[in-house]
């Protein structure tokens, strides 16, 4: 558990909003699968959850870009001098968020098809 910790803290800011994001989804999808067990097979909730599934790699992404000018910054250091140690944990949070935008939307993903396709016409 405190790996994981540490690995969200060293994805940056934009790790809260996906984070975020994913509960609100996974959330609704439980509440829409008890829905349609007890018989009502409507697509009210679907559409934010889609909508989730769309934001989270995006996220990712915005991710990475802050990550990649965190690194650009650090290797523009003082005096001109290039610290590459610096530089890694701004590659570092590019790749975590991307990776987790990424897993994060392909988690609701797979329930969100199976429920959309199970919704009364």
């Amino acid at each position: 558990m405190e790996k994981l910790i540490e690995t969200f803290r060293a994805g940056g800011p934009v790790m809260w909003p996906i984070l975020v994001l994913s509960v609100v989804g996974l959330a609704i999808l439980i509440w829409k699968a008890l829905e349609f067990r007890a018989g009502r097979r409507n697509a009210k909730g679907l559409v934010v959850v889609s909508t989730i599934i769309t934001a989270e790699p995006m996220l990712g992404i915005l991710g990475t870009v802050t990550g990649i000018m965190q690194t650009f910054g650090a290797m523009n250091g003082e005096g001109g001098a290039i610290n590459p140690l610096a530089a890694t944990s701004g590659i570092g949070e590019a790749l975590i968020t991307t990776a987790a935008g990424l897993v994060a939307s392909l988690i609701l993903l797979f329930p969100y098809n199976a429920l959309s396709n199970q919704v009364d016409d």
